[in-house]
């Protein structure tokens, strides 16, 4: 299952002009249990449907927290902005990153077998 959303606004913190949110990514299929959420994960966004949670909790879906802070006057059409931004980096390193490429390759003493974690 896809993302059902990309970008959550949470609190809005008045003093630093700032937001906290929550950032949902697609994850490539092979790269999905490593993703993988125990049983009974809670979203750090309260309102995650029961579908988004089994997402999570399969690896289908990653989910990063965060703050961003801006200048005092600054528009919502400029914090859309940067939160669009921070998803779209989440998504590209989500997307992009393997650090399992070679996960479970093993070596008998006399041969290796690589694997390869699409």
């Amino acid at each position: 299952m896809a993302a059902r959303l990309k970008v959550i606004v949470l609190e809005r913190d008045h003093d630093t002009n700032g937001f906290n949110y929550v950032l949902w990514a697609d994850v490539p299929v092979a790269r999905q249990p490593f993703y993988a959420k125990p049983t009974g994960f809670k979203s750090a966004w309260k309102d995650a449907l029961p579908a988004d949670l089994t997402a999570l909790e399969s690896g289908a879906v990653a989910e990063a927290t965060g703050y961003v802070a801006f200048p005092s006057g600054g528009s919502m059409a400029q914090a859309q902005a940067k939160l669009e931004q921070k998803h779209a980096e989440f998504q590209a390193q989500v997307s992009n990153a393997n650090p399992w490429r070679f996960y479970g390759s093993t070596w008998d003493g006399t041969a290796w077998v690589i694997a390869n974690i699409g």
